[in-house]
């Protein structure tokens, strides 16, 4: 407990993502590649034995991280250090580890594998987000709510429509993030400065054989497609793209986030409470929002992260600079964990949701008679009467009914108002019918119906195998 400790580690972050940028899958990785690398080149002709390939194989797993460490300290050089490590493990193979590569080779298509990884493991979380959110808006799309305009009250719309806009933000990101997915492209072998000069002495200036070597390689790790062209390092736009749609991701959740605070603070609608849990240490009765404030909390650094990542990517100067190395260490991993995090907390949130309904009518019908004022104009209008004077009558009567809510503190009693005044000859009972709350909701229930059915359904059909993950929080 005496050092620092990364919360997202600690508190935050899911097994998967904080394996998939730990150091074990980055070196194992690197491994891999020179493993595939040595493989391909045998089978081009180059004077690599099968022995040496066996060693390779059978030593991939048994890394000697103090050793590495101690050739890292020695050269200042973090991949000619597992190199010898390597080497150390494997001496029959020595000689032919990462043969006519550079540093990148194995640096830059770890990084994306890592993060074509990351993505995946976001995506299953996103397609359990929309599910929950889906299967919430169908539940609830006929259920009036407020509607709020500058959080002040609108027109009605539905608990089940409002969850739809939530979801909507979330299905661009999800279009996004498939988007970045399918063109993802590998580095692939390039050389020290991206023109595969050493693959050119290597292959006696065979360039077909390097192109196969490439995309061999490339196939063998998953990637359909490779950077046709290169410097040292992969394009650094890639770092900024990933971190973007990351912060998007973030975007949307903090936006859910905030709506649910508010919700929370108007008793309407609460994330989950649990039986022990303590809202806070001094006033015993709260039920604070903390997995929504959580939330919020850890998308603002997401948002942050962009600007980071941006910078590198601009100022890059030729074929490659080393000023990208630690910002990206730090930049790109921490990204991915926290909207892992971010987003194991919605799903959380999501499977303990809970709607007050009595509480929502009750708001609805401190508001509604200002709402149907519009209505009772029409039809007073439909009755013969005047359009103008109707509206004045109207409107002094909203006054006077406004003014004791707000000032007096008594219910609002413009409906009352109205039915007493002898000058408007609107038929009494038909204006108690039209204040149910349902004939102001417009299309809100179709339009949630026709969304699910027409964006979203697609998606979680397509991702069926991805439906299933249950969200324990660490803390």
């Amino acid at each position: 407990m005496d050092s620092y400790k990364n919360p997202l580690e600690e508190r935050y972050s899911s097994k998967e993502m904080l394996y998939n940028f730990s150091p074990d899958k980055k070196f194992k990785t690197w491994r891999k590649l020179w493993i595939a690398l040595a493989e391909i080149e045998k089978e081009l002709g180059l004077g690599i034995s099968q022995e040496q390939i066996d060693e390779l194989k059978s030593q991939a797993e048994n890394i000697d991280y103090d050793k590495a460490a101690e050739y890292e300290k020695k050269f200042r050089h973090d991949v000619m250090a597992h190199v010898y490590a390597y080497g150390e493990v494997a001496p029959k193979a020595k000689g032919i580890i990462h043969l006519g590569a550079t540093s990148a080779f194995v640096g830059d298509n770890t990084d994306l594998i890592q993060m074509r990884d990351g993505l995946l493991i976001i995506q299953r979380q996103l397609v359990n987000v929309i599910k929950k959110l889906s299967d919430f808006a169908l539940k609830y799309k006929d259920l009036p709510t407020l509607g709020f305009t500058h959080f002040q009250p609108a027109q009605l719309t539905t608990v089940g429509k409002r969850a739809t806009l939530w979801l909507q933000s979330l299905i661009l990101d999800f279009e996004e993030l498939d988007f970045f997915l399918e063109t993802l492209r590998f580095r692939g072998v390039k050389g020290t400065t991206g023109t595969a000069a050493s693959f050119l002495e290597l292959f006696n200036g065979d360039y077909k054989k390097v192109k196969h070597l490439e995309k061999e390689l490339s196939g063998r790790f998953g990637f359909r497609k490779v950077f046709g062209v290169s410097g040292q390092t992969y394009d650094r736009k890639i770092d900024a793209k990933v971190v973007a749609l990351l912060s998007n991701i973030a975007q949307s959740a903090h936006k859910f986030s905030n709506d649910i605070r508010l919700l929370q603070n108007l008793k309407e609608i609460e994330e989950p409470f649990e039986k022990n849990q303590i809202g806070s240490s001094a006033m015993a009765y709260k039920r604070n929002p903390m997995r929504s404030e959580r939330m919020g909390a850890l998308a603002k650094y997401v948002v942050s992260l962009v600007s980071s990542s941006a910078m590198v990517s601009s100022t890059q100067w030729f074929e490659r600079t080393l000023d990208d190395s630690a910002n990206k260490r730090l930049t790109i991993p921490q990204a991915f964990l926290v909207v892992d995090a971010i987003l194991l907390i919605w799903n959380n949130v999501m499977e303990g949701l809970v709607v007050y309904e009595n509480r929502i009518r009750k708001h609805i019908m401190e508001e509604l008679p200002f709402m149907a004022t519009e209505y009772i104009i029409m039809e007073e209008v439909k009755a013969g009467g005047d359009r103008q004077e109707i509206h004045e009558k109207i409107r002094r009567h909203s006054m006077e009914a406004s003014r004791k809510v707000k000032e007096e503190g008594k219910e609002n009693d413009l409906l009352d108002r109205i039915m007493r005044d002898a000058g408007l000859r609107m038929d009494k009972t038909k204006l108690h019918e039209l204040m149910n709350p349902k004939n102001f909701i417009g299309f809100a229930p179709v339009q949630t119906q026709e969304f699910i059915a027409d964006e979203v359904s697609p998606i979680l059909k397509k991702h069926l195998s991805l439906i299933g993950l249950r969200s324990d929080l660490k803390v």
